[in-house]
């Protein structure tokens, strides 16, 4: 991958990541208001169930970019997806 197709890969995986965050907050912030004793609104749980895997997808999109970006620089020996812990140490 060139330089210039890597960064405009790299603008457009942040765009995205970026997007699903904020459509992901709109969501937050009207749950938020929710009170203990009453429920979620039907719809807003279907939002969250869409928007919460187009941000899962968005973050893979751009970690799976970072990691082969950083790979090819030699500054990453394996990928989490390699290494299976997902970068969480128990």
């Amino acid at each position: 991958m060139s330089d210039v197709t890597e960064i405009a890969a790299l603008k457009a995986a942040l765009r995205g990541a970026r997007n699903a965050a904020g459509a992901l907050s709109d969501v937050a912030a009207r749950i938020e208001t929710v009170e203990a004793e009453t429920d979620v609104a039907g719809g807003d749980l279907d939002a969250l169930q869409r928007l919460t895997l187009a941000n899962a997808i968005a973050a893979e999109a751009l970690r799976g970019l970072v990691e082969s970006m950083l790979k090819r620089r030699g500054r990453l020996a394996t990928t989490v997806a390699e290494e299976g812990s997902g970068g969480i140490e128990e």
